[in-house]
């Protein structure tokens, strides 16, 4: 991971970016970290987007500290107790009308 000083960034954005296939660029500020660019080839943006949102982030944090504290269920517990018969679901051929020859 390559740092840049903000002071020194003089270059245009475009050229840090096209520098991007080196890894991510941090940028300081007095040594301490306060932007990034981060390549993000090959993402989509909801995936982008929920990545990067602190009250998402905050939310698995939660979750993962309760899996640690209180463990969980495993999908044939959640199952027994809603229902739902174990096992695939049985897959439904699709019935389709015929043809009828007009158009």
């Amino acid at each position: 991971m390559r740092k840049l000083d903000l002071s020194r960034a003089n270059a245009s954005l475009a050229e840090y970016v096209l520098g991007l296939d080196a890894g991510p660029l941090v940028l300081t500020r007095r040594g301490k970290p306060i932007a990034a660019l981060v390549p993000v080839e090959g993402v989509d943006l909801e995936t982008l987007a929920v990545g990067t949102n602190p009250d998402f982030l905050d939310l698995i944090a939660e979750s993962r500290r309760r899996m640690a504290e209180e463990g969980g269920m495993s999908s044939q517990e959640v199952r027994r107790l809603f229902g739902v018969p174990n096992g695939p679901r049985s897959k439904r051929k699709t019935v389709r009308p015929k043809a009828s020859g007009k158009r």
